[in-house]
């Protein structure tokens, strides 16, 4: 069999057969190419004025926005703080608007700044017109001095300038400066489990010579101009001498400050000279104060509605309190409010000597 292909491939290629194949001629490398000169960018199309005008009309409504953010801001806070200053009347018992009695609360211990609140409720209680009387309620271990007695002139104007009934309602611990306060009402009632009592004053501070000292090393120095210008120190432990000092000058007049005050709200019902007995810092339950007639009755909330009630001769009134409203600026600054202040404000407080009507054991 003949291939007669294979022949016709031989004689139409180019290569013979028993030639070598020849290299492919060589070809010249094109030249360089130069690259293209330097090009400025193409001019800038001017932008139209609509353009502008959204641009500028797009950042006014921006700082519009945020100066209306920031004036709503304002307002809430100028509203809030002036809200602060108002009362928000709670009814604790339904009855007749125009026979009311307010329940004036004393609770925990007693500062300027609790008699500054007492004072703010009788100030309400006098704008109101149909308030027709005050219970105090008590439930305080007692607290400062001037505190204490701040409270006692307040209900004791109330009932001159008013002439309403205006009687205490202790429950759980009403001592002391707790009492000093209860003692300007004209009627005492108290819950069965009633703490009361503790007539007297107590003063206390810390000695911190030999933590100064021998701990850390440290000697405080003090240059007066007058023997007694720094009794009693907290740098050093007193002597009897100063401690009879602050006795007589501090302790006891404020002692007598407070039977006087027991003399002449519980007048009535004890002689001096009882009080005097009572007058030893001696701590009652309400049975044991109703038997030597520091309390007039033992009942709760509802029995001193009654009593009062009785003697302003309403027969359904409504009992209320006041109560200090939710301050937005309020919950701000307390939100703000360093957890622990330490100045030398602070340490004065926490190093000076104070007389308390306090009861010790709280």
């Amino acid at each position: 069999m003949e291939f007669n292909q294979g022949d016709d491939y031989l004689e139409s290629s180019p290569f013979k057969p028993g030639q070598s194949n020849p290299q492919p001629p060589r070809q010249s490398p094109p030249p360089a190419q130069r690259p293209p000169s330097y090009q400025p960018y193409p001019p800038q199309r001017k932008r139209g004025g609509w353009r502008v005008f959204w641009g500028i009309l797009f950042t006014l409504s921006v700082l519009a926005n945020l100066g209306m953010f920031f004036l709503l801001i304002g307002v809430i806070a100028f509203v809030a703080s002036g809200q602060a200053h108002q009362n928000q009347m709670a009814i604790l018992q339904e009855g007749s608007p125009d026979q009311r009695i307010v329940v004036v609360n004393l609770t925990g211990i007693i500062d300027e700044n609790q008699a500054s609140e007492i004072h703010r409720q009788l100030r309400a209680a006098r704008e109101d017109d149909h308030v027709q009387g005050i219970i105090l309620r008590v439930n305080s271990p007692g607290g400062t001095v001037s505190g204490s007695d701040r409270i006692y002139e307040e209900l004791r104007k109330y009932r001159q300038e008013r002439g309403q009934p205006v009687v205490a309602f202790m429950r759980g611990i009403a001592a002391s400066g707790g009492y000093y306060s209860a003692v300007a009402c004209e009627e005492i009632i108290a819950e069965p489990t009633t703490i009361t009592g503790s007539i007297g004053v107590v003063m206390s501070h810390f000695v911190v010579e030999d933590l100064l000292e021998n701990k850390l090393g440290i000697e405080p120095v003090f240059l007066t101009a007058g023997a007694k210008k720094d009794w009693p120190s907290s740098f050093r432990t007193p002597s009897e001498e100063e401690l009879e000092y602050v006795r007589q000058r501090i302790l006891t007049p404020a002692y007598d400050r407070f039977v006087d005050v027991v003399r002449q709200g519980r007048s009535s019902v004890l002689t001096p000279n009882e009080v005097s007995q009572l007058a030893d810092g001696s701590v009652y339950t309400a049975p044991q104060a109703r038997e030597v007639k520091l309390i007039d009755d033992i009942g709760y909330l509802d029995d001193a509605v009654t009593r009062v009630a009785n003697k302003a001769g309403l027969s359904s009134p409504q009992v209320v309190e006041y109560r200090r409203p939710f301050s937005f600026l309020g919950l701000l600054e307390a939100k703000s409010a360093p957890a622990i202040k330490l100045d030398r404000s602070t340490l004065y407080e926490m190093t000076a000597p104070e007389v308390m009507y306090l009861w010790n054991a709280y």
